[in-house]
């Protein structure tokens, strides 16, 4: 638990050093007041918090400090990871490992997001933890995504199943299912295509997918995560919307969070839609995509240990 904590701490740094530095540094010893709170209120606002849980935080905060001016840094802290805490109820997706039956992962999300990585690095924690494993590289419209996601497969050494650029990616997914069935493969994760996510010839392909797998398991695909770029903050929101509302999203995953200092969109975007967030990117390599807790979100954005996070 403390190394999966240390990641977080990792990824998350930019988030948390935007929140330390505007604040000048009160989630330590040194004592609130007036103007420390405004500053953190801004900070908040810029992390992307958004404006209901950032004054909720900000809320309790004042109201704590009314009746104890000796409040310090640390305690806003801990302040401020209870409401996330409250606000995040629910927000962790989890993924039952003892399935006896296969499973089809559909990926999808916009081009830009880390979808093609996260497809891979996703086959690779699943590898890991014991699973059978094929990835299906599905967005035949982008020329680069075959070369991409073979690259991964072959580094990882995990079986991939493609076909050439333009092709029919529903057939892709059909015969990617086939070959997990003859393969013995417990595990498919589809890379699908991402371009315009407001463009309706994207959904209409998405569904063609879903329907031609349904010809081989009536509950496939048994999950439909977005993958989202986290550095848009919460742009990202109406992103997620469509899709959920062409495909019905069943969890998100958050990528690119090590590179940005908006790592309190994730709030938002669960607070907005109630989609249960999986896992996070919180950097490049393969073992950078963690599946994504409350506990450790909270200890890393407000600087907290793990008790002082319960």
């Amino acid at each position: 638990m403390f190394g999966l904590l240390k990641r977080f701490k990792s990824g998350f740094s930019r988030t948390t050093q935007s929140l330390f530095g505007a604040v000048g540094g009160i989630f330590g010893g040194k004592k609130l007041d007036a103007d420390s709170i405004d500053a953190l209120e801004e900070a908040l606002y810029g992390a992307d918090f958004g404006v209901e849980t950032t004054e909720e935080i900000i809320e309790e905060i004042q109201s704590t400090f009314k009746t104890d001016k000796e409040l310090r840094g640390l305690d806003a802290a801990e302040i401020g990871g209870r409401v996330l805490r409250r606000v995040l109820e629910g927000a962790e997706g989890t993924f039952s490992d003892t399935s006896t039956s296969r499973e089809v992962i559909m990926l999808l999300g916009v081009n830009g997001s880390g979808k093609t990585t996260t497809t891979a690095k996703l086959g690779h924690l699943f590898k890991e933890d014991g699973r059978s494993v094929l990835l299906a590289a599905c967005d035949t419209f982008r020329a680069a995504a075959n070369e991409q996601i073979k690259s991964w497969s072959d580094r990882l050494e995990i079986d991939l199943i493609s076909s050439k650029h333009g092709a029919d990616a529903a057939a892709v997914a059909f015969d990617a299912y086939q070959a997990a069935e003859s393969r013995n493969h417990d595990l498919v994760i589809l890379d699908t295509a991402g371009r315009l996510h407001n463009k309706s010839h994207l959904m209409v392909e998405l569904e063609k997918i879903i329907r031609v797998l349904k010809k081989k398991d009536e509950s496939a695909p048994h999950h439909r995560w977005l993958v989202i770029d986290g550095s848009l903050g919460s742009n990202s929101i109406e992103q997620a919307r469509t899709f959920h509302k062409a495909i019905g999203l069943t969890g998100l995953i958050i990528t690119k969070l090590d590179g940005t200092s908006r790592g309190g969109a994730l709030v938002g975007i669960y607070r907005e839609l109630k989609i249960p967030i999986y896992f996070v990117g919180l950097g490049e390599q393969p073992d950078d995509l963690q599946p994504f807790t409350i506990d450790n979100y909270v200890s890393a954005v407000f600087g907290l240990s793990e008790n002082e996070s319960l």
